[in-house]
């Protein structure tokens, strides 16, 4: 299995057997997204969203405290107009943007406490596999201030206006059984299983599948969550089915299937 490797500044992107991984490591900051460390997953975004034998991106943080503890505090106390807070927020939103409509499905692999802009960051992923120690937590609030990255769009979406409403008011840390039971986790780590064990078992399936395929739900995933109309969506659901129709990977399928079935009825007595 070949395996490749991009180092931008604090983030580096390791490519190997379909699957591509994306790392915040800044341990000594908590793992803060700075605007550099965003740019830097931006072009990590960039660069494996053009690779099409890739059926799968990780977005995770390094080390086992921190997936990511939002934004560069230090930094943002810097921005002091609504002009400035305006234009840091929509450079956040236009990345985590870049993971919800990117072309496969994205896994956040969190590793250690998501806190801030780390739980919007992973709340634009598509799936979460949580270690068993980490937490997640919408704490904007106690900056007296309110989400802006779309994540708390993201939030009320998954877990309903409800259980999103009170966990954006009260700040709360959501540990893996909380957020498994209300579906803010897709699996969270077995005792005694491994982190990567965990999201390696998660991601087997996609792995199985057509890259093609994935490609197709991703983009109707990415249009329904970014508010498309249910016609644009039918079309799009359409012009994919057709590509797919004459696509290699549904005749190799097909192929097998109808040779299976054939030695089935041979075996079978008369």
């Amino acid at each position: 299995m070949s395996e490749t490797r991009l180092a931008v500044g604090s983030v580096t992107v390791q490519r190997a057997g379909g699957t591509a991984t994306i790392t915040v490591d800044r341990q000594e900051k908590r793992n803060a997204l700075s605007r550099e460390v965003l740019d830097a997953v931006s072009i990590g975004l960039v660069e494996t969203a053009a690779d099409e034998t890739i059926k799968v991106l990780i977005v995770t943080g390094a080390g086992r405290d921190n997936f990511t503890s939002g934004g560069d505090l230090v930094a943002l106390a810097a921005l002091r107009t609504e002009a400035e807070a305006e234009a840091m927020a929509r450079h956040a939103r236009g990345v985590l943007d870049q993971i919800r409509t990117f072309p496969v499905p994205v896994v956040a692999a969190v590793n250690g406490d998501a806190l801030g802009g780390g739980a919007e960051l992973a709340l634009a992923c598509d799936h979460r596999v949580v270690d068993r120690h980490a937490r997640m937590g919408f704490v904007q609030g106690r900056q007296a201030v309110s989400t802006a990255w779309g994540g708390g769009v993201d939030l009320l979406r998954t877990v309903g206006p409800g259980q999103g409403l009170r966990l954006l008011c009260t700040t709360e840390m959501v540990d893996h059984e909380h957020g498994l039971r209300i579906g803010l986790y897709d699996r969270v780590v077995a005792p005694g299983e491994a982190l990567d064990e965990a999201v390696a078992d998660f991601v087997a399936p996609l792995l199985r599948q057509s890259v093609a395929v994935l490609r197709t739900f991703k983009a109707l995933t990415s249009a329904v969550r970014m508010g498309s109309d249910r016609s644009v969506l039918e079309q799009l659901e359409l012009e994919r089915f057709r590509s797919n129709w004459v696509h290699p990977d549904h005749w190799a399928a097909l192929d097998g299937f109808l040779g299976r079935d054939r030695r089935t009825s041979e075996r079978e007595p008369s």
